[in-house]
């Protein structure tokens, strides 16, 4: 398991009220109320589903865009990829996430 994917598996024991599952076919975390998906992880980064200013802080990461989970050119428009050169801000995403 790469350092990465330990980060993501430390993030559901992190935040209360958190399972885990599957969306676009990759381990995902979702609200354990409301069974809606707020992270993702593919290829070694993490995908977060954010609004406001916490879409416009991912964003703004050098390497981080929109999320395409089909790699067809059809981008998400909450999703965004942050690259493992951000992992340190990957919990505070997750949280931002989970809200």
């Amino acid at each position: 398991m790469s350092d990465q994917e330990a980060t993501f598996y430390d993030i559901e024991h992190g935040i209360s009220e958190t399972e885990a599952s599957q969306k676009f076919g990759k381990k995902c975390f979702k609200v354990s109320k409301g069974g809606k998906p707020f992270v993702s992880f593919f290829q070694d980064c993490m995908v977060f589903k954010l609004i406001g200013d916490d879409h416009a802080q991912a964003m703004a990461i050098e390497g981080a865009h929109l999320f395409d989970p089909s790699g067809k050119g059809r981008a998400t428009k909450k999703w965004v990829k942050v690259p493992r050169s951000h992992a340190a801000m990957w919990p505070s995403f997750a949280d931002g996430a989970h809200r």
